[in-house]
Order: structure tokens, then C-alpha cells, then sequence
């Protein structure tokens, strides 16, 4: 690369760096850091030890975002002194030196920005997933199964944990449903890109004449709530019932019907968790769950704006698609909201969805 060129690219970051003070408002962020620093000091500050921890939780990210944003602008400097070392004097281990430091900072910054994004109240929290096959029996079921492995696998990347609360097994292969529930800080405000049907067109492995079909799956994603949010449930409007539960493929088939599915018969929606020994457990989950999904049903009437947290009630079918992954007769994905696409499809399935997550919060941001 020309000197030229690192000159620029480096003007580049700076000028980032310079759009991030401004949205930052780095002065108010610093006096909500001594503002809690100062409550955590107080006398009695742990008598209410949920309300202490979440002053904690707050004020280190906050630390975080304040420290990282000191930290970059260190960095650009570094770079700017090492780039006029070399102008003075070609030195093949300066030069080095100073790639190596503009792709990491290159890499930094881009993860800053992404964290800046994910600034609405339910970003920081856990996310609960669905997957739905659409219709089309073992082709859309096994759609369903490659998804499952591809949220697993970019969540492993991402250092979450993952639950499986439910998973209702396809009759041949595949899935017919599965839940999970990803934890980790910022898990839905990342994962609440991926809410809507999925489509995908392939010569199926399942037809003898190797023909191409297209098979549809949507996936549901919404935060789990925190005991802050209290939603009124009439457990007259509750029909629960048990059943055995099984791990992935059917192993692991329980003898005693500890897994819970709550109907909410109001709204018609429906909660299951197995993930549990206890069906005490399972029910406490599936409360939870349900707790979530009705909020979000709650905002969405409130707010008339369904893609707020819960996104369009789709038919899981032609039209309504947000994502497309093509494997035959090419290879590629493309979301349809923000046209961002790639043709490396195994690396997708492998969980390479960052691509995707980063270009969607960037969508919202400048309003759609």
C-alpha cells in the first residue's frame, strides 16, 4: 500500500473517531460514571442488592465505552507518529508495523460502532429464538435444522451461551421447532436482525430427480425480560400441558412428562420449555418466555409500529422474505431490507452473519 494511501485511510479513521465524540456527548457520559461511582459509595448502597447490581452493570459499560473511545483515539495517534517515521525513514519493520496497527484498528473501530448502534432499551438483554419451519414437510424442516446450526455456531463465536428450551423434532429429518435462548451482553440487540422468514433455494438432497426447490423458515426473535417488567397473565387464560421431553434427534426421552407448554388462549400464542429436569422448572421458563412474548404484543398495540421489537406478522411463504440463500444454480445471500449480500454461503451457514447483523443496524440507524 502507498504511502499516500495509509495518510488516507488514516484521516479516515480519525474523522470516525471525531463522529463518534459527537454522538457520544463524552461529558455527560463522564459525570454519569462519577454520579454512580459516588452511589456505590454510599452507605447502604447493597440493601436492595438487584438495584446495586444493576447501578454496577450500567456504570461498567458506561466505563467501557468511555475508556474504548480514549483508547482508539490513543491509537490513531500512535499510527499518525509511526507514519511520520517513515516518511522520514523507509524502515521495512516501522512499515509493519503500521499495517498491522491500521487493521486492527480498522477492526476496532468497527466493532465500536456497531456497540454505539445498540442503543434501545432491550439491546443489552438475553435473546429467546424460535425457528418455525414454514410448509414444504422435510425439505423446510431440515432448512430449519441448518439455521439452528448456524445461530449455534455464531453465538459460539461471539462467546454466548446457548440453551435449548425447546426442540420438537421433524419426522424424517430437520426440525419442526426449536427455542433457544442465547445469553450474553447485547445477544438481542444483535440478534433482533435476523426476525423474519428466511428463504432458501437449493437442489434438494430429498428428491430422487434432484430438482430445485425453495424452502421458507421463519425465525422469532425477543428479549428476555428481567424481573423489572411486570405483565398482569389470568391463569384462566392459561392451557398448560406436560409431556415427555427429548433431546436433539429424540435421544434422552424423559419418563416423567417434565416438559411444560403454556396456550395463551386470548392471543393464541404458545410457549414450550423442556430444557429443565423439574416440571417446576420447565413451567417457571415457559412463564418467562411467555411474559416476553406478550409484551412485545403489548408494545406493538401501543406503539403501532410492529417492527419495534416484534417485527411484521408474516406468512411464512413467497413475498415475505427478509433474506434469501441461494445454493444452486449460484451461490449467494442477500437481505432483502438492506440489499447486503455475499456469495460465500458456507461461510454463512458456518455463522458468519456479522456482515448482515452490522449492515441491518446501520439500515435502522439512518432511518430505514
Amino acid at each position: 500500500m502507498e504511502l499516500a494511501e495509509i495518510r488516507h485511510q488514516i484521516a479516515e479513521l480519525k474523522e470516525k473517531i471525531i463522529s463518534f465524540r459527537g454522538s457520544l456527548d463524552l461529558e455527560k457520559l463522564e459525570e454519569e460514571i462519577a454520579e454512580a461511582q459516588h452511589r456505590m459509595a454510599e452507605p447502604g448502597f447493597w440493601d436492595n442488592s438487584e438495584e446495586a447490581q444493576k447501578v454496577i452493570n450500567k456504570n461498567n459499560l458506561d466505563k467501557e465505552t468511555y475508556d474504548s473511545f480514549h483508547r482508539l483515539e490513543e491509537k490513531v495517534e500512535e499510527l499518525e507518529i509511526l507514519l511520520e517515521m517513515l516518511l522520514e525513514e523507509a524502515d521495512s519493520e516501522i512499515e509493519q508495523d503500521l499495517m498491522n496497527g491500521l487493521a486492527h484498528l480498522k477492526d476496532e473501530m468497527n466493532l465500536y460502532e456497531l456497540s454505539l448502534l445498540l442503543d434501545e432499551p432491550y439491546d443489552p438483554n438475553n435473546a429467546i429464538l424460535e425457528l418455525h419451519p414454514g410448509a414444504g414437510g422435510t425439505e423446510s424442516q431440515d432448512w430449519g435444522s441448518l439455521l439452528l446450526r448456524m445461530y449455534q455456531r455464531w453465538a459460539e463465536s461471539q462467546g454466548f451461551k446457548v440453551e435449548m428450551l425447546d426442540y420438537q423434532a421433524g419426522e424424517e429429518a430437520g426440525i419442526k421447532s426449536v427455542t433457544l435462548l442465547i445469553k450474553g451482553h447485547n445477544a438481542y440487540g444483535y440478534l433482533k436482525s435476523e426476525k423474519g422468514v428466511h428463504r432458501l433455494v437449493r437442489i434438494s438432497p430429498f428428491d430422487s430427480a434432484k430438482r430445485r426447490h425453495t424452502s421458507f423458515c421463519s425465525v422469532d426473535v425477543m428479549p428476555e425480560l428481567d424481573g423489572s417488567i411486570e405483565i398482569a397473565i389470568n391463569p384462566d387464560d392459561l392451557k398448560v400441558d406436560t409431556y415427555r421431553a427429548s433431546g436433539a434427534g429424540g435421544q434422552h426421552v424423559n419418563k416423567t412428562e417434565s416438559a411444560v407448554r403454556i396456550t395463551h388462549l386470548p392471543t393464541g400464542v404458545v410457549v414450550a420449555s423442556q430444557a429443565q429436569r423439574s416440571q417446576l422448572k420447565n413451567r417457571e421458563q415457559a412463564m418467562g418466555m411467555l411474559q416476553a412474548k406478550l409484551y412485545q404484543l403489548e408494545q406493538e398495540k401501543q406503539e403501532q409500529e410492529a417492527a419495534a421489537l416484534r417485527g411484521d406478522q408474516m406468512e411464512i411463504g413467497w413475498g415475505s422474505q427478509i433474506r434469501s440463500y441461494v445454493f444452486h444454480p449460484y451461490s449467494m445471500v442477500k437481505d432483502h431490507r438492506t440489499n447486503y449480500e455475499t456469495g460465500n454461503t458456507q461461510a454463512v451457514m458456518d455463522g458468519e452473519i456479522d456482515g448482515f447483523i452490522d449492515a441491518y443496524l446501520k439500515w435502522r440507524l439512518n432511518g430505514k
